[in-house]
Formats: structure tokens, sequence, C-alpha cells
């Protein structure tokens, strides 16, 4: 794998609705234009807390944004090829940041503008971020087939870990756990034990693709999605992680890849939700439990959908290949009876694109 170093620096049955709530959109002056976060394509976004979003892309740039005002808040430089991946620590100023250039970055947003800590050694693309809860260990993954536990604060490699073909696409660290959960393109989903850096479970494995994964707040599911075409695949998974490879229910609909799966923060009335987003240029909002999909939004022109950052029960971001990134707003909808078990509907538009 090479050197291993760092230097300081900077989820049986399936279910599907006979009938979708479907929007189409094209941009215009409905949807409000904001500075563009991005030159180019955008791989990826997440909440680094209410208001703001952390997104990297093809420009090489790790940019926190202020999506509410519109505005670039920092845009941090020092990757130098795209920006595969960024990941928060919540209730931290923390932002890792992973790379085409095979290494890992480490900001800090009270810091300057220079990475505070590099995590080198990965030989290919790293696609797979996930920090532990105390915020003491950095995991990464990349299509080299290593899986790397770091010390954050000395930014030393302490655990690693080949498996051959397992070409990693994602990772979630389960909530109050020392699990870790990883996606692959040899179609399967491994939980790895952090204590002893060992894979304690693998899901039987699917027909395509495993593109991105992720955990549910209480740490009991596992969400996976598919890639795929013309129907086939696409799909997203929901597992029981309390019985592990247990499959619970899918999510199809997708046309394409489905390339993001997300658990939407609970709905005040206790209602669970999936979002999921595909190259077929749509998202889907699912209903958790029953797999009824509750609204499709599509984005005409916006290219593959490639990740999703959920704010709060009724507010997402989007990131696009071609449009830069997406604010969704999700809302109350008509109530369908017929074809969804009574499930309500839900309103889904574009407030904003920047």
């Amino acid at each position: 794998m090479g050197k291993l170093q760092s230097k300081f620096r900077k989820r049986s049955e399936l279910y599907r609705a006979s009938e979708e709530q479907q929007t189409e959109l094209s941009f215009g002056s409905q949807v409000v234009q904001h500075q563009p976060a991005h030159q180019g394509s955008i791989n990826t976004v997440t909440i680094l807390r209410p208001g703001l979003c952390v997104s990297g892309g093809s420009d090489q740039a790790v940019v926190v944004y202020d999506w509410t005002q519109g505005r670039i808040c920092q845009s941090f430089q020092g990757h130098n090829r795209e920006v595969t991946k960024v990941l928060c620590y919540q209730g931290s100023t923390w932002i890792f940041s992973a790379s085409r250039d095979k290494t890992v970055l480490m900001w800090d947003l009270n810091h300057g503008d220079e990475p505070i800590q590099e995590f080198c050694g990965h030989e290919l693309v790293v696609n797979g971020l996930a920090v532990s809860p105390d915020g003491r260990k950095l995991c990464s993954g990349s299509r080299d087939n290593w899986m790397c536990l770091w010390d954050i604060e000395s930014a030393k490699c302490e655990q690693r870990h080949n498996i051959s073909r397992n070409l990693v696409t994602h990772v979630c660290w389960v909530p109050g756990s020392s699990s870790v959960v990883q996606t692959s393109e040899d179609k399967t989903i491994r939980v790895w034990d952090s204590r002893s850096w060992q894979v304690t479970n693998t899901f039987p494995a699917k027909q395509y693709i495993q593109t991105h994964c992720d955990v549910s707040p209480n740490g009991h599911y596992l969400v996976s999605s598919s890639n795929g075409f013309g129907g086939q695949g696409c799909e997203a998974t929901l597992w029981d992680l309390r019985q592990p490879g247990c499959k619970v229910v899918e999510y199809r609909g997708h046309l394409q890849t489905t390339a993001c799966c997300m658990f939407l923060p609970a709905a005040h009335d206790g209602t669970a939700h999936i979002a999921t987003s595909s190259h077929d240029g749509s998202i889907k909002i699912w209903d958790q439990n029953t797999a009824v999909c509750l609204g499709t939004l599509f984005l005409d022109g916006a290219g593959p959908l490639v990740s999703l950052a959920p704010s709060d029960p009724t507010n997402l971001l989007c990131a696009s290949f071609n449009s830069g990134l997406h604010h969704i707003q999700l809302g109350p909808g008509v109530n369908q009876a017929q074809g969804s078990g009574g499930a309500a509907a839900l309103d889904i538009k574009v407030v904003a694109h920047f």
C-alpha cells in the first residue's frame, strides 16, 4: 500500500406505490438564484450546522456555504485533484475532505484557510470517510481495497486492512457504537469492529454495486443504494443492523443508478422517511417502513444527483453534476388514499440553487 504517513497540516417484501406525486422542474424565476458555490460539477455535500453546508467538487475546493443567505463563507484550497467526499464532525468546526489525489485533509473553520492535518497513505481515490462518536478516530476507505483507521490528533494510521476487490464506495460510523459500515463495488456491505479492525459481519451480496449507505440516528437500521440502469438495480435497501444481513424493505422506482440514500430527520408526527437521489435526475422521498414513494422531484437538466444532505425534516440539500447545489423543501401534499396505504404525499420543490 506504500508508506503510511501523515504530516501536520494545514433496509421481506417489496412495496411500490401505484401512483407517485411527481414534479418536473425547469429552473425559472420561481427559484432563487444564489451565488454559485463551485465552478464545475459537485460530488458531495454535508451539513456543518444549521444554515451552513460544506461541499466539494471538480474544482478541487472545499466550500463552506451559508445557504440561508446565499453566500460563500469560506473556500479551502488544498487538494490537487477533485474532492470526492466531505464530512463534518457534528458539534465542532472540524471538516474532513477526501480526494482523487489519494489524501484526506482536515480543516478547522476557526483556524485559517490551511489544512490542520493531512492523512496520506492510500494508493487510489479515497471515497469513504467517517469519524468516531468521540471524535478521536477517523476511518477512510479507498478504491485501493484498504480500510484505514487514523488517530486524529496525531494523524497516524493505527489500523489498516486490505480485502481483495473491496473497492470502497462509502463509509458510516454507527452512532454510539464501535462499529463501522462500508459499501463496496464488489456489491457487498461489511461491518467492521473498530477495536480489532476486523470484519464482524458481511451482508448478502446484492446484484449490483452498492454506491452509498447511511445509518439511522438510533443505530438500528442501515440504508444502502445500488448501481443499475433501465430500472434494473437502482434500488435502495433497508437493513436491520440488530439482525445483520436482515433485509427489511426495498425502495424501487429510480431508472438509473441510485447514487445517494439518507435517513431524514424525524418529522413532528414521528413519521420516518428515506430520501434517495439518482443519476436519472430525480429525488424520491419514501415512507421508511412501507417503502411507499411519497413524492418525486425531477431536476430537468441537472444531470446525475450524487449527494444529499438533510438539514431538518423539511429542508434538504442536493448536489448535481450540471447545475450546482439545490435547496429542496418538503411540505405536506394531497393524501394518496389509493395505492399508498393512506400515506400522506409530500410536496417537493426547489426553492434555491447555488
